[in-house]
């Protein structure tokens, strides 16, 4: 006598069709759970390029867009700014860019104003200091300042800390900041308009 055990045909069915459902809800679930790991429009949008008008940016002055939720810099700077640099050579821990923060500095900004030679006024960095992230601000004004050495030309403080930066965004040495500010890519569109994020290479 056979031992196998008899299933009732609707049982069958009710199996068939409860295993058919938890196959689907696997799958379901399985979709749902790849499409979290895809980035939304929103977040390509925020790591996309951005394009910036620089055309109201007055000598001495800086503007300031937002690109990968990090402040980007955009300084132009007057032709006093400029011939300070030279005189900051020796105290910078960095002068030519050799080391970097998080993006590697692009060869057109491994120089002394750090940035492209058709537009060497123009500074374009990404407002964040080196040591624990926080943000810099501007002291363009030379001379003794509070927090400041009494032979500054001008720059940038961080109040974190205390690390100080030039003109062309590189940090003093004997400060906590490590490296110079980040240079982001960036290309010229046109005399007045600049793209963040992309360059001859391609997109960072």
């Amino acid at each position: 006598m056979s031992n196998e055990k008899l299933v009732d045909p609707g049982r069958r069915g009710l199996m068939v069709a409860t295993c058919a459902a938890g196959g689907v809800v696997g799958l379901a679930t399985a979709g749902a759970l790849v499409s979290t790991f895809q980035p939304s429009e929103r977040a390509k949008a925020a790591g996309a390029p951005v394009e910036v008008d620089i055309s109201d940016v007055a000598p001495g002055t800086m503007k300031v867009v937002e690109w990968r939720g990090n402040p980007v810099w955009i300084l132009r700077r007057t032709p006093e700014m400029m011939a300070s640099l030279a005189n900051n050579d020796s105290k910078v821990a960095d002068p030519l860019s050799d080391k970097f923060y998080q993006i590697e500095v692009p060869a057109y900004a491994k120089n002394e104003t750090r940035s492209r030679a058709e537009h060497k006024e123009v500074l374009v960095v990404v407002g964040i200091c080196s040591h624990l992230g926080c943000s810099p601000s501007s002291r363009f004004a030379e001379g003794a300042q509070p927090s400041l050495p009494n032979d500054w030309n001008g720059g940038f403080l961080c109040p974190c800390h205390g690390s100080t930066f030039d003109l062309a965004a590189r940090v003093f040495k004997n400060k906590p900041a490590p490296t110079n500010l980040d240079v982001p890519p960036y290309m010229y569109l046109s005399d007045t308009r600049i793209v963040i994020g992309k360059d001859e290479k391609g997109e960072a």
